[in-house]
């Protein structure tokens, strides 16, 4: 009847008020600091747009909290160079840390450390110095025992006239499971699940700026994809070309 339909509608409506309401209150408590894995997931959320692409392709190596239901739009902040030693801050588009990276700027042992906003250390960077393809061990948190190594990254060849890096996983270290590719003469570094680009660097200062360490650029990343596993990676790849 007529009137059953007019209560169902205000049943409805007032589900759907109680639920904006709730989801509104429920980003204002995370944006308060409350914890700040819980923004970053609303962030993507709420911040980014509509999917974009055809592909979906989910890549979770860090923490599923860093993986967006939407595409991904970072900025890589230089903040520190010199003995003091080489900071980075990881933005997004409304300019909330979601990321920092640090590390010596003049050491034997390179190491760089990748750490979520409040500064704990989520994974561990170090160059293997005797290898000769440049190769980068990854480990989880801030130790180097082995059983916290999460995977290895190394150039694919000594001598390449282009920047390419292979990624081996632990579980699978004869198998390549993502490559980065960049060249001098074009505007952008670009990520590879098997054939399927998954992130990109675009600066503005052209590719060439991003080897040489230039103060910012921005990284675009697809849905599904772990953004801090995609910024350790691009870190590696101007580590092994140039110094931050």
């Amino acid at each position: 009847t007529q009137t059953d339909t007019i209560k169902e509608f205000v049943i409805i409506s007032n589900f759907v008020v109680i639920s904006e309401s709730k989801s509104r209150n429920f980003r204002r408590e995370a944006m308060a600091g409350s914890d700040p894995y819980e923004y970053q997931q609303l962030s993507c959320g709420f911040a980014y747009g509509v999917p974009v692409g055809t592909q979906n392709t989910n890549v979770v190596v860090v923490n599923d909290v860093f993986s967006c239901p939407y595409p991904l739009e970072l900025t890589v902040k230089k903040k520190c160079k010199g003995l003091s030693g080489a900071k980075l801050e990881i933005v997004d588009l409304k300019s909330n840390i979601v990321l920092r990276v640090d590390g010596p700027h003049h050491s034997f042992n390179k190491k760089r450390v990748l750490r979520d906003p409040a500064g704990y250390p989520l994974l561990t960077m170090r160059e293997k110095l005797t290898s000769w393809n440049h190769r980068w061990t990854v480990h989880r948190g801030e130790g180097s025992d082995p059983t916290e190594l999460m995977f290895t990254v190394q150039r694919s060849h000594p001598l390449q006239w282009r920047a390419r890096l292979d990624v081996f996983f632990q579980s699978h270290h004869h198998l390549r499971n993502f490559s980065v590719v960049g060249t001098y003469h074009d505007d952008s570094a670009k990520v590879y699940h098997a054939d399927a680009l998954i992130a990109e660097v675009k600066d503005k200062s052209g590719f060439g700026g991003f080897l040489k360490g230039k103060q910012d650029f921005v990284v675009r990343i697809n849905a599904g994809v772990d953004y801090a596993f995609i910024v350790s990676l691009l870190v590696i790849l101007n580590e092994t070309n140039s110094i931050f």
